[in-house]
């Protein structure tokens, strides 16, 4: 598939999003198609009129991941409110089994803003398994979660239908590895194929900001 360019490049982001300077002084060498993959077919999105879908798919098990977080949070905190981000945890990586359902049972109880960096600690270095029930629960009791209430939402139906849903929105992506950052369900960008971790942010920043001014 012939890969699509924006021209006007520059203006949609200035417009969409009010890119910092530095982005949009780069906005006409950012966001060519050597920085992006198409999805093809499209996956459907539910992001409403108005606001551009952004999904990270991820894994806590993955050193590149847990180096993507620094650029990722600072980006969090910048993004405009029309960009809605969400994670994605893949179906690979070791123990994903486990991590799938931990990071939709932190999601369920309110804590994916502020738990997974702590998971990521402990995974890359303190080195825990998590990859018992016994494990999981003990660490989320000394970071201050009930843990009981947490291993209910780890063995929710709601946790394994949206493990489930994961599973399939990674495979519709074509993404094959992590972490690949998939926007609007049309365009995956990644710290490789952007050449640098914060340079597939402003990737992303430059087509949301295309899409949202059309």
């Amino acid at each position: 598939m012939k890969r699509r360019h924006f021209p006007a490049l520059a203006a949609g982001v200035a417009l969409g999003l009010g890119l910092r300077d530095g982005a949009r002084a780069q906005a006409d060498s950012i966001a060519r198609p050597r920085d992006w993959t198409p999805v093809d077919p499209p996956v459907a999105v539910s992001a409403p009129p108005g606001t551009v879908d952004v999904v990270e798919f991820f894994s806590f098990a993955c050193p590149y991941c847990y180096a993507f977080e620094t650029p990722l949070e600072a980006w969090l905190a910048r993004k405009p409110p029309a960009i809605r981000f969400r994670r994605s945890p893949v179906p690979f990586q070791r123990n994903f089994r486990n991590f799938q359902p931990l990071y939709f049972a932190l999601e369920a109880l309110g804590l994916a803003d502020t738990l997974p960096r702590r998971v990521f600690d402990a995974v890359h270095q303190a080195h825990l398994q998590l990859d018992t029930p016994a494990g999981i629960a003990a660490f989320m009791a000394r970071n201050g979660v009930d843990a009981d209430a947490f291993m209910a939402a780890f063995a929710a139906d709601a946790t394994a239908a949206k493990v489930a849903q994961a599973d399939r929105l990674f495979e519709a992506s074509g993404a094959g590895s992590v972490p690949t950052l998939m926007v609007q369900g049309r365009f995956l960008t990644s710290p490789w194929t952007a050449r640098g971790k914060e340079r597939a942010l402003d990737v992303v920043d430059a087509l949301a900001g295309q899409l949202l001014v059309g």
